[in-house]
């Protein structure tokens, strides 16, 4: 019985966790193919990770990855994403948005690799320079928790034809790390054929409050005292592709890559990026 709870805890932690990780509702487009009022229900099976760039974090297998999604006449959820859109007024889409700053997922302690069988660790080791040696790199197990945070803000989306152009601003509403982030994003909607294809890039500012909490260093925390880090820019792209197979099923496949290179002042980063890869099957209920 203890097993089965612990399978079933696993899988709700997994749910949580890989769910803002890999549908990134923070940087979506508007959704145009789901029906208004009605709720979208998908379900992701297959084999996939996201590497955790800090020393000592373990990088997310992702197996089972959910997609939620509801879209009311104004108010919708959408993957974590809880929005009110303000202005619907084709091409333009103006809306008010929270959620939970995803930043907090590279410092779980437990995840479900000790359930499923995936788990892939990085192969790739990143150079030492001079800010390394003079700091050297500290295990995020020997940290304090990084608490999860609730952030709030305004997104804008302008579309036409096959892009999406969007812009948004995030601040911290549950007093955590009392910074703020913003974006900048372009997608692309495009069919070859019966294949769907996404391609996405963006860049994220990032307030020198949310990377000090989450990647600087409190004066108890270490023995050479506290470490602040600055703002940042942190570039990304992303591509996503589908197969449809018949009306409720499609091979999918993601990639995305995410920069830290601009966080060197932070001892905590044992890579300059972070990776998520994922392929399977796509069934929508």
């Amino acid at each position: 019985m203890k097993s089965i709870v612990n399978i079933l805890t696993a899988l709700c932690i997994s749910v949580w966790l890989t769910v803002p990780c890999f549908a990134q509702p923070s940087e979506a487009e508007p959704v145009q193919d789901i029906t208004i009022g009605q709720w979208h229900l998908s379900l992701n099976t297959g084999l996939g990770v996201i590497t955790n760039p800090l020393a000592g974090g373990g990088d997310l297998p992702l197996v089972l990855i959910p997609d939620i999604a509801y879209y009311g006449e104004q108010f919708f959820f959408d993957n974590g994403r809880l929005g009110y859109s303000l202005i619907q007024d084709s091409p333009h889409t103006f809306n008010l948005v929270t959620e939970f700053n995803s930043e907090t997922r590279f410092f779980v302690d437990w995840h479900p690799s000790n359930i499923f069988a995936l788990r892939s660790e990085s192969s790739f080791t990143s150079s030492e320079n001079e800010l390394q040696i003079q700091q050297p790199s500290l295990d995020i197990t020997e940290l304090d928790k990084r608490k999860w945070a609730l952030d709030a803000g305004l997104s804008y989306h302008y579309s036409y034809q096959q892009h999406v152009f969007s812009v948004q601003a995030l601040a911290d509403v549950s007093g955590v790390y009392k910074g703020w982030r913003s974006a900048l994003q372009w997608q692309m909607h495009n069919n070859i054929g019966e294949l769907q294809i996404k391609p996405t890039i963006g860049i994220w500012y990032k307030s020198a409050a949310l990377n000090t909490y989450f990647y600087g260093v409190s004066a108890k925390e270490s023995r050479n005292g506290a470490i602040e880090v600055g703002s940042s820019w942190q570039p990304y792209a992303k591509i996503d592709a589908r197969w449809p197979l018949n009306d409720a099923n499609s091979l999918r496949f993601h990639l995305a890559y995410y920069d830290y290179s601009a966080l060197d002042d932070s001892p905590l980063f044992e890579q300059t990026y972070s990776m998520t890869a994922f392929i399977g099957f796509d069934h929508i209920f």
